[in-house]
Formats: C-alpha cells, structure tokens, sequence
C-alpha cells in the first residue's frame, strides 16, 4: 500500500470506531471499501467531506473505494440520531438528488483508471428486485428484533415513536453491505460514527448470511469549537453545489473559521502532510493576524472543489468587500459574482439615460437613492474623503456617467470602509 490508510487517518482525527482485524485487512492487500450517501437533496453539503475524504485517503492508500447512493434507502431516510420521521421523496425528486451527488462524487474520487478505480453504485438497482416478502424472509429472518432494538439510533427514537418503515431501515443498509461483500467482494463500510449501528448490521449479515468477515470503521461526527453545528451559517447550509453556495461564500467559510477549528479542519479536509500543517501552525501562532491556517485552509479546498479560477476570484471579492481593492477589480466580476458578493446591500434604480448626461455625486447619494440622509450629510461627507465611487475615493464636483458602470448596469457607492450601497441602472 501507497500509505498505511488507518495510521494516516489516525493523525488526522478521522478514527472513532473500527472493528477488530480491520487495520490488519487493509494492511493485507487492496480492500474494497464504500461509503453510502444520502440523496434528501439535489447537492451534497460540506458535512458530506468528511466521508468524501474517507473514500479518497483510501484511493490515495492503494484501496478501492465505492460511493453508494441510496436510490432505495432514500425512498425511506436514515432515523439514526435523527428526532423526527423524514419526508418521503417522490421517485422524481430522488431521481433530480441522484444525479446531482453522481456527478459531485465524480469530482473527487478517480472513476478511470488504476485497478483500484472508484465505483459508483445504487442501491435501487439491487433492491428494486426484491418484493416485500422477498425480503423479510430472506434478510429478515437473519436479525432479531432484540439486535435490532439494541441500537443507539433506534433506542433513542422508542421514547417519541420510530415507524416500521424507519425501524426496517438497517436491514436495508445491512443489505447493502452484503450484497457488495457478494458481487464487489467489498469488506469494509465507512462512515460517520452516528452510522455505527448501522454498519455493524452489515458486518452481523456478511456473518451470518454469507459465512464470512467484514469490517466497520467510523470517524468523529465533526462540531465546532464554540459547539455550533459544523456546515451551517447565518444563511443555512454550506453546498458543494456552486449554484446553491457561491465559490465566494464557500471560501469565506473556511476563511472564517476560528483558530482551535481551523487546526482541526485542515487536518480532515486538506491532504497536506503532518510537516506541512505543523508548519503552517507554527507561522500562524507567531502571526495569528494573518489567519495563514485559515487562508492555506480555505485555498486547497475551493481550488479542489471550484477551481483555481473561482478561487482567485474569491480572493478578489474577499479585498474588494474589506477595503484591499481597486476600481480594476470591481470591473472585472461578472453581474452575478457582483450580486453575490453584495448580496443584501442596499438598492436605488436611476435611469440609465441620466448617466449618459451625468449625475452629480451629491444628488446621486442623497435626493435620487437615499444613501444619505441629505445634500448637507453628503457634501461634509465628501469633504472629509470618506465617499467612493466603486472603490474609489471622489471629491464632491464629481459626476457619475456611463463609463462608471460595473457591467454597463451597477455603481458601488462607499461611505468609509463597511457601509455600501448599489445604484442599478435601467
């Protein structure tokens, strides 16, 4: 093996529970290993790294990974852990989730070559075969109810009421596993550790079903310092998919995260050596104002998610938001990079053919948008060098034309370094 795939996770706090004989597997030779990901949503979410990343150190470790997605076991939802019944998807919707974590796992993971190229696989295709019957002879007959129950994730549920549908759920995830041990000769499943229960089923199926051995290993579900839920912002949740998260909103997140988190996350999310990041801890200790963890943080996973491009202009939009720009960098973002990155500042329409006359900067911040509160308020303004016309200081004779605009339509005004406000034209 290209690495020992269980030490190097080790160093990187990725190991919370492993069964016996799994180092010692996979220490062996190439083993098989799959992760199963849930399709409640058309994008995975930057929860979904974490075992995004177990199924790439893998790779990376000479083994060979398979992403499962749950075409049938998203027809019904996983109850581990959670307080509440899921919705059920439609075959439509879930058909729309599917095609949209496809085509997200293919850019992380090598589908092409080596023989240990990834996999992808449904679980529909192997369950859609099974009819009710079927199933409860010929997998539910192998657990007892009493295994069943034992699990965290269904005892934590009996007080509040778990439905049949949810309660059969492990069989259908301990299936899985048994059917890739059959046709893929898969040994090991991975996961969060809030999956713990149900992978051990699949190990118990492989077991009693099969005669054979399988393995389990699960890492840390991830939280936050201040013990905040780990991907969520004041916006919501933090997707992959650049058209429900902006490349600028997904960088800014890694950017702000705090030092005792940064230190953690670099370590789960980057594939930077133990010397590197020590390094890097070490430069940013000594200048913590710098956020040099955070920034090598934030540039390796947009640049592996989103591209280098994106990247550099989430760099740009970051200096352009906290004062570190020029009226260069306005003009080079697209309308809907501006939009993004201003999103929430304030509007005011002015019509376009007033630009082709000019408009005098006073009238422009007060009478025409409201930017200011009057004509006074915005000469003593100008006067005292605190008002910018898209990142550029201007004096009170200034007139706004056509050839300020951002994209032939917007105007950043600035009052100081934070206050912004968008003149739209049409």
């Amino acid at each position: 093996m290209a690495k020992n795939f269980v030490e190097e996770l080790r160093w990187r706090g990725m190991v919370q529970d492993i069964t016996p004989g799994t180092e010692e597997q996979l220490a062996k030779e190439m083993t098989t290993a799959y992760v199963g990901f849930d399709p409640t949503a058309d994008s995975l979410h930057v929860g979904s790294l974490i075992p995004i990343m177990l199924l790439m150190h893998a790779q990376r470790a000479g083994h060979r990974p398979i992403a499962l997605v749950g075409g049938a076991t998203g027809m019904i939802g996983d109850p581990s852990f959670k307080a509440d019944e899921r919705k059920l998807l439609d075959e439509a919707t879930l058909q729309k989730n599917i095609d949209g974590i496809t085509k997200q796992l293919s850019m992380f993971l090598d589908f092409n070559s080596g023989s240990n190229k990834a996999e992808l696989v449904n679980n529909y295709d192997w369950m859609k075969e099974f009819s009710f019957i079927g199933f409860i002879r010929d997998v539910g007959k192998h657990m007892s109810v009493n295994y069943m129950m034992s699990k965290d994730s269904v005892k934590k549920r009996l007080e509040t009421g778990i439905s049949f549908t949810e309660f059969s759920y492990q069989l259908l995830q301990g299936y899985d596993f048994l059917h890739l041990y059959r046709e893929k000769n898969c040994l090991l499943q991975m996961g969060g550790s809030d999956q713990w229960g149900n992978i051990t089923t699949g190990t118990e199926l492989v077991r009693r079903v099969a005669g054979g051995s399988a393995f389990a290993f699960t890492c840390p579900l991830l939280t936050k310092a201040d013990g905040g839920k780990f991907g969520k912002t004041e916006s919501g949740t933090v997707w992959l998919d650049p058209e429900r998260t902006s490349p600028y909103e997904f960088y800014q997140f890694w950017l702000n995260s705090s030092d005792q988190d940064a230190s953690k996350l670099i370590r789960l999310f980057t594939f930077l050596s133990k010397e590197a990041i020590e390094e890097l801890e070490r430069q940013h200790n000594e200048a913590p104002h710098l956020r040099i963890l955070q920034e090598a943080l934030a540039k390796d996973i947009t640049i592996r998610l989103h591209g280098k491009e994106e990247y550099d202009m989430a760099v740009t939009a970051s200096k352009i938001l906290f004062g570190k720009s020029t009226s260069e960098d306005l003009k080079r973002l697209s309308e809907k990079q501006f939009l993004e990155i201003f999103n929430g500042v304030q509007q005011a329409t002015i019509a376009r053919n007033e630009f082709e006359e000019g408009v005098g900067i006073i009238d422009a911040l007060s009478a025409k948008t409201g930017f200011l509160k009057s004509n006074g308020e915005a000469r003593r303004d100008l006067q005292s060098n605190a008002i910018s016309v898209n990142k550029a200081k201007v004096d009170e004779h200034f007139t706004l034309t056509t050839a300020d605009l951002i994209n032939e339509k917007f105007i950043l005004l600035g009052k100081g370094k934070k206050t912004n406000y968008i003149i739209v034209a049409e």
